[in-house]
């Protein structure tokens, strides 16, 4: 099991060694979205969620758990972020209104924030779920994915499409 990184000499799981990887500006880009009904869609843009300000607080929601992945994901490494942006546009499908949620967090540090973003993406997605779920449980959330990556040993990464 040696050939793992994430595995000590015992074969159990061990967080990674980065003190010797080089300081780069790392960013990461993650998406998810929520289907939601007309009915949602439509008090979450009046304002009328009876919780309050859905994507103030979903938002609010993603910057928080963007900056405590490491407490969620056994094995990160608590990072100082620099930026975390959470994006919010509608689509519309039929009846079904889908709320998406960019999340661009970026460091200048040793290890990437590709976990940081995706979780900043479910968490904001899970606040949203959170806040309207008096009105309707059926709402759907994703598909969660990471939509590109910039720095670090392993290089870029852009995902050319969803096929989910």
């Amino acid at each position: 099991m040696s050939s793992f990184t994430h595995f000590n000499e015992q074969g159990r799981a061990k967080m990674v060694d980065i003190s010797d990887k080089k300081t780069t500006v790392r960013t990461a880009f993650a998406h998810t979205s929520v289907v939601v009904s007309k009915e949602i869609y439509t008090k979450i843009e009046e304002g009328s969620i009876g919780k309050g300000d859905v994507l103030g607080v979903a938002q609010v929601a993603g910057i928080m758990a963007a900056k405590k992945t490491a407490d969620w994901i056994p094995m990160c490494h608590p990072l100082a972020l620099t930026g975390v942006n959470v994006i919010f546009s509608w689509e519309e499908e039929g009846d079904k209104h889908i709320l998406n949620i960019d999340v661009q967090v970026k460091t200048k540090g040793s290890t990437g924030v590709e976990m940081e973003a995706l979780t900043a993406a479910s968490a904001t997605a899970l606040t949203v779920y959170d806040m309207c779920k008096a009105i309707d449980k059926g709402m759907v959330i994703g598909p969660t994915y990471l939509k590109e990556k910039t720095g670090g040993k392993s290089g870029d990464y852009r995902r050319e499409q969803v096929d989910m």
